[in-house]
C-alpha cells in the first residue's frame, strides 16, 4: 500500500510539472506576440498563464497563438514590464517580438547650456525608456566620445550635466543616444569659445620625448599618436609623452585641436 501511495505521488507531481518563460523591458506602446505550441502530452496548449506585472492577463492563452496586450494593464509608455508565461515542462512558448520591449530613442532637447570651462547642462522631454546619453566633442576633425550619462528615461523634463575637457578656440559639443535598433540620436551641435590657451609641441623630430607647452610652459593636454598605418599607439592626457618605445618612422599626433607629423628618430 505504501508503494502504491508514493508511486501515485511521484506521478502526480510529474504530471503538474510546470517552468515560467520571463522577459522584462520597458513599455514602447507595442504588444507582445507568442507563438503557443501543443502541450507535451498533445492535449491543449504549452501556455497555461501570463501574469504583467504581477498581474494575470484575462482571457486566457488556449490558442496557438495570443497577443499579450498591455492596454488591459494600468501601463504608461515607459515604464517598466516583468512578463511570466507559465507553461509545462516538456514544451516552451517562443515570443516572436521581444525587441518591443527595448527603450527606444526619442529624447527632445529643450535647453542646453554651455560654459567656457566645458560644463554643459541640458534638459530633455520625450525620453520612453533607459538609455546612456554619451556626450561627444569636436575634436581633430570627427566627434569623439568624452563621456556617458545615465538617462532618467521618463517623460521629463529631465536635467543633466556633464563636464568636458575644453581645447583652445572654439569648442562645439552635442549629445547622443543609441538604441537597440542601432540608431544614432543627435542633439543640434553647441559651440562655445575657451580661455585655454594654444598649445604648441616640440621637437618634430623626437628621439625620447614630446613635450606640450602653452605660452613657453609646459601644459596638459589631450592627444593621440597613430603610426603611418592609422593605428593608434598612444593616448592619454599629460604635458608630455615618452616615445621611448616607439619604432623609428613617421607618426602623426593630435593634440589640443591640431593634427600634426613627427619622426621618431
Amino acid at each position: 500500500m505504501k508503494i502504491l501511495l508514493v508511486s501515485f505521488v511521484l506521478v502526480l507531481t510529474a504530471f503538474n510539472l510546470k517552468a515560467n518563460l520571463s522577459i522584462e523591458g520597458s513599455y514602447q506602446g507595442k504588444n507582445l506576440y507568442v507563438q503557443n505550441p501543443e502541450s507535451e502530452d498533445g492535449f491543449g496548449f504549452c501556455a497555461s498563464k501570463v501574469t504583467v506585472n504581477g498581474d494575470v492577463m484575462p482571457g486566457g492563452v488556449s490558442r496557438s497563438a495570443f497577443e499579450i496586450d498591455f492596454s488591459l494593464f494600468n501601463i504608461q509608455v515607459g515604464d517598466d514590464v516583468f512578463i511570466v508565461i507559465e507553461h509545462g515542462d516538456g514544451c516552451k512558448p517562443k515570443i516572436l517580438n521581444p525587441e518591443v520591449l527595448l527603450p527606444r530613442s526619442t529624447f527632445v532637447v529643450t535647453e542646453m547650456n554651455v560654459t567656457k570651462d566645458g560644463q554643459i547642462k541640458w534638459t530633455t522631454t520625450g525620453e520612453q525608456g533607459k538609455l546612456p546619453y554619451i556626450v561627444e566633442q569636436y575634436r581633430w576633425n570627427k566627434w569623439v566620445n568624452a563621456g556617458e550619462v545615465d538617462g532618467e528615461g521618463v517623460e521629463g523634463p529631465n536635467s543633466y550635466e556633464f563636464k568636458v575637457t575644453p581645447h583652445s578656440g572654439e569648442n562645439k559639443v552635442r549629445v547622443v543616444q543609441i538604441d537597440h535598433s542601432g540608431t544614432k540620436k543627435k542633439s543640434d551641435e553647441k559651440t562655445f569659445e575657451s580661455d585655454v590657451e594654444e598649445v604648441e609641441m616640440a621637437p618634430k623630430k623626437v628621439k625620447t620625448e614630446i613635450k606640450f607647452t602653452a605660452n613657453g610652459e609646459p601644459t596638459e593636454t589631450k592627444y593621440e599618436i597613430y603610426d603611418a598605418y592609422g593605428n593608434i599607439v598612444k593616448k592619454g592626457y599629460s604635458s608630455s609623452v615618452n616615445c621611448e618605445n616607439l619604432r623609428k618612422g613617421a607618426y602623426y599626433i593630435n593634440f589640443d585641436n591640431k593634427n600634426e607629423k613627427f619622426i621618431k628618430g
